[in-house]
């Protein structure tokens, strides 16, 4: 008999279809039934020895929240019997007149052991979780933007199984080498069970970032270079992108994309997809340009444009880019297509555009280096500075830095303009709204970066310190210096920070209606009885341009 090992998975939802994601213990055909009558069927595929199946869900009524069950060969498996939650719920988002409620984070470490204590504190995604079954705002989509497993950060628990099952001497060591480790992250994370009814009950849009591979993933073209001289790294990257496709990736699809989508239809058309899944993951490792990571969502008038900022990396140092051409270009079409049919354009990447200026002009500085603008020996203090101090951020691509400002201001210039464009980012692992303004051209949307990280990760006090300090006059000033010593060019925009810096495992939330925008940035904390919730540090109207449009770089 079929069970259920991992999900369900509320996913794509947009008022009339849906899909939900499972994981069985083997072969089955899985159901979702709801309770309005709409549902859907798939059969699983199999990739290394792990069975999974993707539901279409049709028959929806849109403005409505039926309740759903999942059942395997017609077994009933979700929810489980003496569930403390409520039902599972569909609920599209609406972007109508009712408006849309967009929560985003990222960087969440393992959970930890059910009853252990939390080093890093309380976990955001669990404490929404418990405010939304207690009837409290839930959001109608979840961005989760970025390293939503830790495959080179593994937890106490995943270090004992991983020395259980193949030892710990050899690379890669305590981090994941293979795809059956990594679902091991993947179980970890998403069957804590807060975190597991949340996602069955709230749609998610995902994407990756560094420690979904590792750690500063695609910095440069020689740290690839020695990556690929290891004799772990092709397998370690094979599988991390085999398993972002299966557990991240097919669930960002509508149910048309996936029904046109080649690779989908060839690993479901074979008893066993891994060969499949395995030849193009080494096709996107040898060509990133052959893959398309990035996709599109309409929330009704607001569109969410989700940007591949890792794999999609142009790493030679003569022509150096954050996306490949074929990707910035279609980044450049979907946020200009149809400017009258959005009140508000967001482009999800994992990394911020906008940073501290000292960090800014750092990573500027640094790249010029690395190009040779000072010579061969300050370019190789130059790799060593961007490895050791993790330069490679927007900034660090310069030319791909100024044609982001670019898009950004002619997308939020003239009569069409949406109210707001917003740059949602994390990494960071600190919150900060960042307000930009352009040198030669005047916009007529209110353009921000709003940045929120960590979900549940620690923040060290240099962190704190450094990023407090990187935004003070005294940092502007150095960082004018070392863009004068690298002979950088000077942006296209200046920029001033808003609001915080904030520290702590939070969440960011846009409620947009209309064209008006409100941001609300929640902190997870314990109160005195050890019960946690979710404090409000700002909650502020973003519609009204700023008082003073003024910059400083």
């Amino acid at each position: 008999m079929a069970g259920l090992r991992l999900g369900p998975l509320l996913r794509y939802a947009d008022g009339a279809s849906a899909t939900i994601w499972v994981e069985t213990t083997r072969p089955c055909t899985a159901r979702v039934r709801c309770s309005d009558g709409a549902g859907g069927t798939a059969h699983t595929f199999q990739i290394e020895g792990h069975h999974y199946a993707l539901v279409p869900v049709t028959g929806l009524t849109p403005g409505t929240s039926p309740s759903y069950e999942v059942l395997l060969d017609g077994a009933p498996v979700w929810p489980p019997p003496g569930s403390r939650f409520p039902p599972s719920v569909i609920t599209a988002p609406a972007g109508d007149g009712e408006g849309v409620r967009v929560a985003f984070g990222s960087c969440r470490w393992a959970a930890p052991p059910a009853g252990g204590h939390d080093p890093v504190g309380p976990d955001a995604l669990d404490t929404l979780a418990a405010r939304i079954a207690a009837g409290g705002e839930r959001p109608d989509v979840l961005l989760l933007l970025g390293d939503q497993v830790y495959a080179d950060e593994t937890s106490a628990d995943t270090r004992r199984w991983l020395a259980a099952r193949r030892g710990l001497a050899d690379a890669p060591g305590s981090q994941v080498a293979d795809y059956e480790e990594y679902t091991r992250l993947y179980y970890e994370s998403w069957l804590d069970p807060e975190v597991r009814w949340l996602l069955s009950t709230v749609p998610s849009c995902m994407i990756f970032d560094d420690h979904d591979v590792v750690d500063d993933w695609n910095t440069s073209a020689s740290w690839l270079a020695d990556m690929r001289a290891t004799d772990w790294w092709q397998e370690r990257l094979l599988s991390g992108l085999m398993s972002y496709w299966v557990h991240q990736h097919l669930g960002n699809l509508s149910p048309t994309a996936l029904a046109e989508d080649p690779l989908y239809a060839a690993v479901r058309a074979t008893p066993d997809g891994t060969d499949v899944l395995r030849a193009f993951a080494a096709r996107a490792d040898a060509d990133p340009a052959s893959v398309h990571w990035s996709y599109r969502r309409d929330f009704g008038r607001v569109r969410l444009l989700m940007v591949d900022s890792r794999a999609a990396r142009v790493l030679d140092e003569d022509r150096r880019a954050m996306l490949h051409p074929a990707e910035a270009d279609w980044l450049r079409t979907q946020a200009l297509e149809d400017p009258e049919g959005r009140d508000h354009l967001l482009i999800g990447t994992s990394l911020p555009w906008l940073l501290p200026h000292l960090v800014h002009h750092a990573e500027a500085w640094d790249a010029a280096l690395c190009r040779g603008g000072r010579g061969a020996r300050w370019a190789r203090i130059g790799e060593r500075l961007r490895r050791g101090a993790d330069l490679e951020h927007w900034p660090a691509f310069p030319e791909s830095f100024a044609a982001l400002a670019d898009l950004l201001g002619e997308a939020a210039s003239g009569p069409a303009a949406p109210a707001t464009v917003a740059v949602l980012s994390g990494d960071v692992h600190h919150a900060y709204i960042a307000e930009p303004a352009w040198r030669a051209r005047s916009v007529d949307a209110r353009v921000l970066q709003l940045t929120c990280s960590p979900v549940h990760n620690s923040v060290p006090l240099s962190i704190r310190l450094g990023f407090r300090f990187g935004w003070s006059a005294p940092a502007r000033a150095l960082g004018r210096l070392l863009a004068r010593h690298g002979r950088c060019a000077r942006p296209p925009v200046s920029w001033r920070r808003t609001g915080g810096p904030w520290f702590g495992n939070q969440l960011m939330t846009l409620t947009l209606r209309g064209r008006s925008a409100r941001l609300r940035l929640e902190r997870a904390r314990a109160d005195k009885g050890g019960r946690t919730l979710l404090e409000t540090v700002t909650d502020r109207d973003l519609t009204p341009p700023p008082a003073d449009g003024s910059g400083a770089t």
